[in-house]
């Protein structure tokens, strides 16, 4: 189970020889799921993006967002959403038969993930919603995200400015937490799993919650692996995804 930002790509850009070590696992007969906190995008545009960065040709159902798990957990609502984020959010409620308003009054929920396109009068009408007693759901609370030439601002950031708007907490879907975890396991199966991550409160918590083993990579938001707090240790490190050997199931 792969994360993506900062393990597999930055930004649009690959991260060096992650392909090849991907094809190899594919080739042994390693099931590969890829599991992120990013909610922009579609499983299909995320599966794009990985082939055209890695040369790795991922499929769609592969892919598991946080837009995903947010939509698995707010199911049974009847909506509408108002939507804080970006398409892959209103594609996941879609996919649950969820819609969406721009009006605080009809809002049954208020989902919340990465806006790139971020105004104020968004905010506004989130808020507004949240005031007037929707379901506030955040797809997760990553402070950041790695990109090329750094750390952008996460979805986590946008949650927290509408946390301390309201003083509602959100339910949170996205890694480490339960919606996730219960998204991936339907799509894992039995046997032994591994975590690929590169964010210790989420992806090494992630392994931790799950029981599943814990490999950190430096090539996202850590690279001093004497930084991960104890109780969140990995298994194994390695400089990037790339350094890791694969070997048949047993």
């Amino acid at each position: 189970m792969c994360d993506l930002d900062g393990v597999v790509y930055r930004g649009g850009r690959g991260v060096p020889g992650v392909g090849r070590v991907l094809e190899a696992a594919a080739d042994a007969g390693v099931h590969i799921l890829f599991a992120t906190n990013n909610s922009t995008a579609t499983p299909g545009r995320v599966a794009a993006k990985i082939a055209s960065s890695t040369g790795f040709r991922a499929r769609a159902d592969q892919v598991v967002t946080s837009s995903i798990a947010a939509a698995d957990l707010v199911r049974d609502e009847a909506g509408p959403a108002l939507v804080v984020g970006e398409p892959g959010i209103e594609r996941a409620l879609a996919g649950v038969g969820i819609g969406v308003t721009d009006t605080p009054e009809r809002a049954g929920l208020v989902v919340v993930g990465l806006d790139r396109r971020l105004t104020y009068d968004r905010l506004r009408l989130a808020a507004a919603a949240i005031f007037a007693g929707a379901r506030f759901v955040a797809t997760n609370t990553d402070a950041s995200f790695p990109v090329e030439d750094g750390l952008w601002p996460g979805g986590g950031a946008i949650v927290a400015a509408l946390e301390r708007a309201t003083g509602r907490d959100a339910e949170v879907a996205g890694k480490p937490n339960a919606p996730m975890r219960e998204a991936l396991e339907r799509r894992l199966g039995p046997g032994r799993t591994a975590v690929v991550g590169d964010r210790p409160e989420t992806d090494l918590a992630l392994g931790i919650a799950a029981g599943w083993e814990r490999v950190l990579v430096l090539t996202g938001v850590v690279d001093n692996p004497e930084a991960v707090p104890r109780e969140m240790t990995p298994d194994v490190v390695v400089p990037s995804l790339a350094d890791l050997t694969v070997r048949p199931p047993a």
